[in-house]
């Protein structure tokens, strides 16, 4: 099987869109061209994860085919990493389980495939979670709530950076913020091999502005289509509605 790119965007954001187009319709589009989106919330030490704001984050990561999580800021770093990998193992039984359709004639789930034969094709996809190119774009909401949280994030994503080191497939990883006073969302860190530079970057970043997520994911998804031609910004005929 080939080992491929998995491609992530990583949505960390601590309340629910106010501005543009529903996240949930853009993370519907990103899916189907190839793009997982998981989305991490933030709470405040006086919110539930019941509380009303966050509740649109399970919704854009299932219509993203990803995983969300809803955490107190001291539980980032551990999340962002658990995140990133489940959603690569998910991806990656995805594949494996069309895989077996085709071999069977028919779909035919990981589950039903008797326990000695399930345990190779699960080695299978734990390979290949070490060995494929992993691309993940990190969408930070920096609205003015999150200003006592990006010290947090800056470090979560260094620990992710340094968590995935070890992986024999090439990692490449870019930041985005939003929103922008003049785009959508702004460059924080092109794509890199590692995060360990944002350390420079992140305190410079200034938060404040309504938080128009759904125009962010779509901008988000462009960003694939600029790392594969080497630089050049690509929309069009790459990302497609109908995938």
């Amino acid at each position: 099987m080939n080992k491929g790119t998995l491609r992530q965007i990583l949505l960390i954001t601590d309340g629910c869109s106010n501005s543009g187009e529903s996240p949930v319709s853009t993370a519907t589009a990103a899916f189907k061209n190839g793009i997982t989106v998981n989305v991490i919330g933030i709470l405040d030490d006086y919110q539930t994860e019941t509380s009303s704001g966050l509740g649109e984050v399970e919704q854009i990561a299932e219509a993203g085919g990803g995983i969300s999580q809803i955490v107190y800021k001291e539980d980032l770093s551990q999340t962002v990493q658990a995140v990133t990998r489940q959603a690569m193992s998910q991806t990656l039984q995805g594949f494996v389980n069309k895989e077996l359709s085709t071999i069977f004639g028919r779909e035919k789930s990981l589950e039903e495939i008797e326990p000695e034969k399930r345990g190779e094709v699960m080695e299978v996809v734990e390979d290949l979670g070490e060995t494929c190119n992993l691309q993940v774009l990190i969408l930070v909401d920096t609205s003015a709530s999150m200003n006592d949280k990006l010290l947090t994030v800056q470090e979560a994503l260094i620990d992710l950076s340094i968590n995935l080191h070890a992986r024999v497939g090439e990692n490449k990883f870019a930041i985005f913020q939003f929103p922008s006073k003049r785009k959508t969302i702004d460059n924080v860190l092109d794509w890199s091999g590692e995060l360990t530079s944002i350390s420079v970057i992140f305190p410079k970043l200034v938060t404040g502005g309504v938080t128009p997520t759904g125009p962010a994911i779509r901008e988000a998804m462009y960003q694939f289509g600029k790392l594969e031609l080497g630089g050049s910004l690509y929309r069009g005929e790459e990302f497609t509605e109908e995938g």
